[in-house]
């Protein structure tokens, strides 16, 4: 039995960061009905999409035409059941379709109602909508995460989307904490562009103390005297072309570090040089230093550096790729950490998926289901939640409201 058994999820997530969301209570044992509808599942809402397929897993999906009145009585229906109720859309949607907080938790005073918009509820942006890159750069994490001379360049995955759906995971499993202390449900909001800002830490803090504006510090520590500390080019490449570049990362966090990392490289002339004796000489020094550093690493393959490295106590990585992840690494390897779906996809057949980075020894939570076709559990559904027999569940289906 996993941790999160009984607990039932109406979720009508789409994109990324309430999917990722769900995805982990759903991976925990929560039952996640997926609400989708033929008309909106296209584009990154489509079954076959692979973002959907990434973030859906485990979740069995009930189609409602929320623009038909039919299918919007069923749904206060379904949430009158729920444990949970989670969105991402921009402010308003579910008010408009008739299921908003206020309705739903008159229905249902045990609900946790999670509202995961962009901006959060309020203020001049609450209207904004709000993807990944917009909100990467409007919380700053764009500006923090680029290198200096250059401010178009930034995080490029959804980075707080993926932080986002952890605080959304997490608020859940707080409320339902807290619903067995007071015996009451309740509305969360969370404000993915608040997610971001929380993540500048320090650079918050050096603006409140000291008055100064963090600006792009690429692979160098901004508040720290740590040098070398960057990725470094080495032999191996396949091609010329850019994305068949191999690097390894090399952090020495101390002057221990440095003194190890000159054995690993044979204790070369250069780098007995006295301003290299301490880490603020060094960091003083950084751009002579990294183009020696690149000059030795250049000559070997990166998983050979890294190796060394590693032996000798210095952090360091190479700079994997998904071949690498998928392929070469023997830690991922070793862990089954990358799996194959058992059921294909009726769709796009053979699936695959990374596992919950999470083992429980009691509970361990290690069923993966494949993502589902829109409405292909109208029938389990809707018979589990609300006793509907498989006859009314046909008529709906042939009506189009569980469509």
């Amino acid at each position: 039995m996993r941790p999160l058994e009984g607990i039932r999820v109406l979720d009508f997530t789409h994109v990324l960061a309430g999917p990722f969301a769900t995805r982990l209570l759903g991976d925990m044992g929560a039952d996640i009905v997926k609400i989708n509808s033929v008309a909106r599942a296209t584009a990154i809402n489509a079954t076959n999409n692979p973002y959907y397929t990434m973030w859906n897993r485990n979740k069995r999906a009930l189609a409602l035409d929320m623009s038909r009145d039919e299918a919007k009585r069923t749904c206060k229906d379904l949430c009158a059941k729920a444990d949970v109720v989670i969105d991402n859309f921009s402010v308003g949607v579910l008010d408009r379709w008739g299921v908003g907080y206020d309705l739903v938790s008159a229905l249902n005073p045990d609900v946790i109602y999670v509202q995961m918009s962009g901006m959060g509820q309020g203020g001049p942006w609450s209207d904004f909508v709000t993807y990944a890159p917009t909100i990467h750069a409007l919380s700053g994490l764009t500006h923090l995460t680029g290198v200096e001379g250059r401010a178009d360049i930034g995080i490029g995955f959804s980075y707080n989307d993926h932080a986002a759906g952890l605080h959304g995971a997490v608020a859940i499993l707080a409320a339902i904490q807290a619903r067995r202390s007071t015996g009451k449900g309740q509305r969360v909001d969370l404000s993915q562009f608040e997610v971001g800002v929380n993540l500048l830490g320090p650079a918050l803090l050096d603006l409140f103390g000291n008055g100064r504006a963090a600006r792009p510090a690429g692979n160098r520590l901004p508040y720290d005297e740590v040098a070398p500390h960057n990725c470094y080019p080495c032999a191996g490449a396949v091609s010329d072309d850019i994305a068949d570049e191999r690097w390894v990362a090399i952090a020495c966090m101390s002057d221990v570090h440095w003194h190890e990392f000159r054995r690993v490289m044979g204790e070369p002339e250069w780098s007995s040089a006295p301003a290299y004796a301490t880490a603020k000489g060094r960091v003083t020094a950084i751009e002579e230093l990294d183009r020696q550093i690149g000059l030795w690493t250049g000559q070997l393959d990166a998983a050979e550096v890294m190796a060394r490295c590693q032996a000798a106590g210095v952090p360091a990585g190479v700079v994997q790729n998904s071949i690498d992840l998928a392929e070469n690494d023997p830690q991922i390897a070793a862990s089954d950490f990358l799996m194959t779906f058992d059921e294909p996809n009726p769709v796009i057949g053979t699936t695959y998926g990374d596992r919950l980075p999470l083992t429980f020894s009691l509970t361990p939570c290690d069923t993966y289901a494949r993502v589902r076709d829109v409405g292909e559990d109208n029938a389990s559904v809707l018979s589990d939640w609300l006793s509907m027999d498989s006859e009314d569940v046909v008529k709906g289906e042939n009506a189009g409201y569980f469509a």
